[in-house]
């Protein structure tokens, strides 16, 4: 919050290779902060959002997904983390989530194909792309860097969302930094600038949408212009301001 976001997300991780493990509900941004802080240069308090990340290594983990578990639809996002091609292709066409992970800190054991990528975008379903192991690490960094311009070239730069999955505060950068980063990932400038700000909003959106099972509508109520109130003033009152 002191470096200009305006909303965060606590993100839960299920890794079906370390053990069987059980989607609990997600932990109540009330039960770790006792106040919520304020955004810096704004009187708004900081947005809290629940996360569930599954990192899925075979088919069988998806079906987690698929049950209509009451604790999947308390968290705001959900995100999945394919490491095969065919778990990659599974998320993009059918599982019902917002954000599909990348990997950054190793080679990509598959390429990326255009019908799957394209899907996930028809459906909504934003790719994320973590910075923090591209600001600790040299190798990954160079991993980063070259899985990004590789989804890039697919998906041309739409439905991709940055992020930090930082743990300690000293591996988060400010918005206007990670956007930079976004330029070395291969993305233009304003699509970097989305990439931080209006994706991320969009994918939240998303999960709203999800968890509905219908539809989210935001209403802005646009102000209306001088002439178009003179038009709607009754005679008696058009005569006393004219007057």
């Amino acid at each position: 919050f002191s470096v200009g976001y305006s909303a965060v997300a606590l993100n839960h991780v299920i890794d079906f290779k370390e053990k069987k493990q059980e989607i609990v509900k997600p932990v109540s941004p009330s039960e770790l902060f006792p106040s919520l802080p304020i955004v810096q240069g704004t009187s708004k308090r900081i947005k809290v959002l629940t996360r569930l990340t599954l990192v899925v290594s075979d088919p069988s983990h998806c079906n987690l997904l698929r049950s209509t578990s009451a604790n999947i639809r308390l968290y705001d996002i959900i995100a999945v983390f394919p490491k095969t091609e065919k778990l990659f292709h599974i998320a993009c066409t059918t599982l019902d989530v917002d954000l599909v992970c990348i990997n950054v800190t190793e080679k990509l054991p598959f390429y990326f194909r255009r019908p799957p990528v394209n899907m996930a975008i028809d459906r909504g379903i934003y790719f994320e792309l973590l910075y923090t192991p591209a600001i600790k690490d040299s190798t990954m960094r160079r991993y980063t860097i070259s899985n990004a311009i590789s989804l890039m070239q697919i998906c041309k730069g739409k439905n991709i969302v940055i992020s930090s999955a930082a743990e300690r505060p000293l591996e988060l950068r400010g918005p206007y930094d990670v956007a930079n980063l976004g330029l070395l990932f291969g993305l233009s400038e304003s699509e970097a600038k989305a990439a931080v700000s209006t994706n991320c909003r969009a994918a939240m959106l998303h999960g709203e949408t999800r968890k509905s099972a219908c539809g989210v509508v935001y209403t802005v109520k646009k102000p209306r212009k001088v002439e178009e109130e003179e038009t709607t003033l009754p005679a008696c009152k058009k005569a006393k301001t004219q007057a």
